[in-house]
């Protein structure tokens, strides 16, 4: 098959990383003038910029009035091993994974928890675990959207509103792109770095009442560091949720989820934000339909992640490889669309399987990901030539 020629039309924007994301359009370093700095985070002004993006968070999601939200260290990390060191042990847990982050709490839960009740209900990338095998019973921990996979929950029905456990979801790549449904949720976490394209550093904790209760009650048999401290003479730490943080945190990384928030208000909230995704979505959907040699990792299409979208090679040639042959000649695609300033870290999570990842959440522009396209053909033909026939 003969290259395509090589496109002239490079995209506006051509940072497609999963995270930290692309900054919002239009976005100058002119966003941070009114950062609160050199000055206490503790004085009043910096508490009310800390108030004020917890505020306007719950306003965007819909945030019932009785949960807690509030900011946290390490990023969203931070914010649900927080949750799961602060909130597991009092009953069994089943733990959902099909990709390398939910992989991660189960091997903190097993090895540095050590919990003794744990299942593991597990998928390969691409596919979801059985949900319907979930517990209500059990405590249960799993991502909405796996961010190294682009496999997602296709909706909540699994989940009971009659449970005994908690449930606690590490939403980062999911939250201010899919709409949350609260009633079957006990712990939600996420970070700035992604749907919003904020600066990494800081997580969010949002708590249910029924999370607030556990932790009120229950009393885990490890020690708590520092950073993970909710509770004190028996009482949940108020001052946490509204805007009194555990650490010192960055101030131009709070001026710059303000702004990110502010940007999300002006284009509809919530609703534009989703409708942003999901026209980044549809464009990602009409290429691969056409495109012969590249397909959705993700298996069914109602799992398929609307954010972070991960595409797997399906040329015959490719697959004829063995695996460290694919995971070179996918590193050599992303590398040579880099290379002409057309699109930036698409490869595959190091962990996943060889292909590309491309994020699709609100900051991205559907023509910037309309541009990327045709130097994705263009590269993937002209390294495919030098392949061997399958």
């Amino acid at each position: 098959m003969t290259t395509p020629a090589r496109p002239e039309i490079r995209p506006a924007n051509p940072c497609f990383s999963s995270g930290p994301c692309a900054k919002r359009p239009g976005w100058t370093l002119d966003a941070l003038k009114d950062a609160f700095l050199g000055r206490s985070h503790r004085a009043k002004g910096g508490k009310a910029k800390l108030a004020e993006v917890i505020s306007r968070s719950r306003a965007m999601l819909g945030m019932p009035d009785d949960w807690r939200l509030g900011i946290v260290p390490a990023s969203d990390t931070g914010a649900i091993e927080m949750a799961m060191w602060s909130l597991l042990g009092e009953r069994g847990v089943d733990m959902l994974a099909w990709e390398s982050f939910g992989s991660q709490w189960i091997t903190d839960v097993r090895k540095q928890l050590q919990l003794a009740d744990v299942r593991a209900l597990t998928a390969d990338y691409g596919r979801l675990p059985v949900l319907t095998a979930v517990d209500p019973q059990r405590d249960v921990i799993f991502t909405w959207n796996g961010t190294t996979s682009g496999v997602a929950v296709p909706d909540a029905d699994w989940l009971s509103e009659q449970r005994e456990g908690l449930v606690l979801c590490d939403a980062t790549s999911a939250v201010f792109a899919y709409e949350m449904p609260w009633p079957k949720l006990d712990v939600v976490t996420w970070s700035w770095q992604k749907v919003l394209g904020g600066e990494a550093q800081h997580g969010m904790l949002a708590l249910s009442p029924r999370a607030v209760a556990r932790l009120q009650r229950y009393t885990p048999a490890w020690p708590m560091p520092k950073l993970f401290r909710m509770i004190k003479g028996g009482a949940i730490t108020e001052g946490l949720f509204a805007g009194e943080t555990i650490n010192t945190p960055s101030m131009l990384a709070v001026e710059d989820a303000l702004d990110g928030l502010r940007w999300a208000e002006s284009i509809g909230g919530l609703p534009g934000l989703i409708a942003r995704s999901k026209s980044n979505f549809a464009a990602i959907e009409r290429w691969v339909e056409a495109t012969p040699w590249v397909d959705f990792l993700a298996q069914e299409p109602a799992t398929r992640s609307r954010t972070s979208v991960c595409l797997r090679i399906v040329d015959p040639r490719f697959a004829a490889l063995p695996p460290e042959g694919r995971t070179v000649v996918a590193k050599r695609l992303a590398a040579r669309v880099e290379q002409e300033d057309a699109g930036y870290d698409i490869a595959s999570y190091r962990d996943a399987p060889a292909g590309l990842r491309l994020w699709a959440g609100a900051t991205v522009e559907t023509a910037d990901l309309e541009a990327l396209f045709p130097w994705l053909d263009w590269a993937w033909h002209g390294i495919a030539a030098e392949l061997p026939a399958a």
